[in-house]
């Protein structure tokens, strides 16, 4: 019987055939932390007797969330993990190199067929690089990094085919977001997603990142995306050369299948305080915005700076409104600037802020005012998320959507204008 890529990558790693539903010990590639979570995997590794780490690739800790530091108190955190990741070699991506969902994909240090965890939900996004990833708590990354193996449940597959081609300024936020309004929060909790079809096959690894990132939202574990020559070109841009990856085989067997045409697909936005409280974005036209916001490990690479710099070139931010952009990494950052992107944007009004999680998480930079109503392309909108749980409305939305609103002032369907 054949197999699905999430089960093909744990029986790899496991050494031995598992099927949906098996408890399997599996060896672990690579593990990742970020200064939310490190210093209690720290203080883990620490009681274990942590030498070094075990998991076949390694571990790197990412200075992400609270970047740069806003008080003493993170700072000192961040010199802890300083300290620890120098005394022990491991990696450190300090303050400005960006969001550990895009500076680990970058490093190279994780190649298709891996097996990857990280002590962030989001770890997921690396499925579109033809990993399987998924987001733990502190204590169980640890253990996985002090060991070099973990337990999994492996996890049935959702086949999710993508088809017909996209309109104009409708793109993978707006799918995403589609899906995960009719799948809802929880409509696949443990389950691995794969995504394919002519849509897929079409689209950059950016939005294929944008798709693999928010399928926690639904309560997947893993999101693999077969390799392909995109997959493959982007590593090559990293100057590393990798296979063919791993595919589920043509009689594999899946949960569910799910078609979706995505030729009649328009920009989709969710509602306060809900990710899957999904409406079309014309349903809530003249809602005034006071801030918005590009950037995170869901929308802060450079196709996502482009599109939102070719709406505002010659338009520009209304006034009123705050437009905050956090480029997703240092190497995005510096690939946007050569590209004209980031002038167009400052020119436009923008605000720039380190490569970083920036104003998504609440901890330092951009947080809004009592009563703000915030057009995010972030990945949550739960009440307080942004730092201000003072009915501050968040709205979750593509690029495209948040350049628009940013151009209006009021929530706008970026094929509108």
């Amino acid at each position: 019987m054949g197999k699905t890529i999430a089960e093909k990558v744990l029986a790899s790693h496991a050494g031995r055939e598992c099927s949906p539903g098996e408890i399997v010990i599996a060896s672990v590639d690579f593990c990742m932390s970020q200064d939310g979570t490190s210093m209690m995997m720290i203080r883990e590794l620490e009681n274990l007797g942590f030498e070094r780490p075990r998991s076949a690739k390694g571990l790197a800790m990412v200075i992400d969330h609270s970047s740069p530091s806003p008080s003493v108190d993170v700072a000192r955190i961040h010199q802890r993990i300083r300290e620890f990741a120098t005394h022990w070699d491991v990696p450190v991506f300090d303050v400005g190199e960006g969001v550990c969902h895009q500076v680990i994909p970058e490093s190279g240090k994780i190649v298709p067929g891996d097996l990857v965890v990280g002590a962030d939900s989001h770890t997921c996004t690396y499925g579109a690089l033809n990993i399987c990833s998924t987001g733990l708590g502190s204590a169980d990354v640890a253990a996985a990094a002090f060991t070099g193996k973990l337990w999994f449940k492996v996890p049935g597959t959702i086949a999710v085919r993508i088809l017909g081609s996209f309109q104009d300024r409708v793109g993978a936020k707006d799918l995403v977001l589609g899906i995960i309004g009719k799948m809802t929060a929880d409509g696949a909790t443990y389950k691995s997603i794969e995504f394919s079809g002519e849509a897929i096959d079409s689209m950059g690894i950016d939005g294929r990142m944008t798709i693999a990132n928010m399928s926690v939202e639904m309560g997947a574990k893993f999101c693999p995306f077969a390799s392909d020559a995109k997959t493959r070109d982007w590593f090559s841009s990293l100057g590393k050369s990798v296979g063919t990856g791993v595919a589920s085989d043509e009689d594999a067997t899946f949960e569910k299948e799910v078609p979706i045409d995505v030729s009649d697909l328009v920009p989709k936005i969710s509602r306060p305080h809900r990710v899957d409280d999904v409406c079309d974005v014309s349903d809530l036209r003249d809602t005034e915005v006071q801030q918005v916001y590009l950037g995170t490990c869901t929308n802060g690479r450079v196709s996502d700076i482009g599109a939102a710099a070719r709406i505002l070139k010659d338009r520009g931010v209304r006034k009123g409104v705050r437009m905050i952009v956090a480029p997703a990494s240092r190497r995005v950052y510096l690939e946007a600037m050569e590209l004209g992107y980031i002038s167009q944007l400052l020119k436009a009004g923008a605000v720039f802020v380190a490569p970083g999680c920036g104003p998504c998480v609440g901890t330092h930079a951009g947080i809004p005012c009592d009563g703000d109503n915030v057009v995010s392309t972030a990945n949550r909108n739960f009440k307080g998320r942004m730092g201000n749980n003072k009915d501050v409305g968040i709205y979750l939305a593509s690029p495209e959507t948040a350049a628009a609103s940013a151009a209006t002032g009021r929530i706008t369907d970026p094929r509108e204008i």
